[in-house]
């Protein structure tokens, strides 16, 4: 599952009582550093690595990514092993059709169900974003950019809608980073401000407005230009004090 909004990422492997990353451990710190554009589409999770880096077996390894796999962010190839998903155009377009038609049923629904403790929750995700941008750090910006639609998900009550987001946003931050989108403008603060003054004023149709915009903002900032670049798994993964 997802960290709390706002919680620190330390980068270091999160053990158990007994000293051994779990599965889902694995997934978490997989997960994360896919949404902070650490782990690059394409790049081979080679599980003998993997492995050694996060001080279990490879069953534990395989285990995490084999959910990663039905959630499509991580492809495995007979005889070549495991691959960060690498979503193509068609299936980059997919991604945004999907999401114009599930975050508006979210909107719709998280506008209906307001509270002043959920209101608190969207504004508080805000400041984090904002504090990120002030301090220039490029990491937890894009992770809190991500967070911030799987937060209206989850705030909505609908188990499936989160779901279905968090499996959207992780493929939207691959298909970013594929195609080179600025992060500065693919996925601005103002417009998550925004969306959040309409749900706060009950002006759902308003929001949902918003959020399309918002939509189409990420996808017009995309290119179709890929550049290939290796990565050290080691040094992803490597604790830091």
């Amino acid at each position: 599952m997802l960290k709390t909004v706002g919680e620190k990422q330390t980068g270091k492997p999160r053990k158990t009582r007994e000293g051994d990353n779990t599965s889902e451990d694995i997934y978490e710190q997989i997960y994360v550093a896919l949404l902070e554009h650490r782990l690059l589409p394409g790049t081979k999770l080679a599980e003998e690595r993997l492995a050694s880096i996060f001080g279990v077996n490879r069953a534990r390894v395989r285990d995490a990514l084999s959910r990663l796999a039905y959630e499509q962010i991580v492809e495995v190839y007979p005889k070549k092993g495991w691959f960060v998903a690498k979503p193509s155009v068609d299936q980059a377009r997919d991604v945004f059709e999907a999401r114009r038609v599930i975050e508006p049923a979210v909107i719709r629904r998280l506008t209906r169900a307001a509270t002043p403790d959920k209101l608190a929750q969207l504004r508080n995700h805000l400041r984090l974003e904002m504090d990120a941008r002030e301090r220039s750090d490029k990491r937890a910006v894009i992770r809190l950019s991500g967070e911030f639609h799987n937060l209206v998900a989850t705030l909505s009550g609908n188990s499936a809608f989160t779901r279905s987001m968090r499996e959207l946003t992780t493929l939207t931050c691959l298909v970013i980073l594929l195609y080179d989108a600025p992060i500065s403008a693919s996925c601005r603060a103002d417009e998550h401000a925004a969306v959040v003054d309409a749900i706060s004023d009950g002006e759902g149709e308003r929001a949902v407005e918003l959020m399309l915009h918002h939509l189409d903002h990420i996808e017009s900032s995309l290119n179709l230009d890929v550049v290939e670049e290796e990565v050290d798994l080691e040094e992803i993964f490597r604790r830091r004090d």
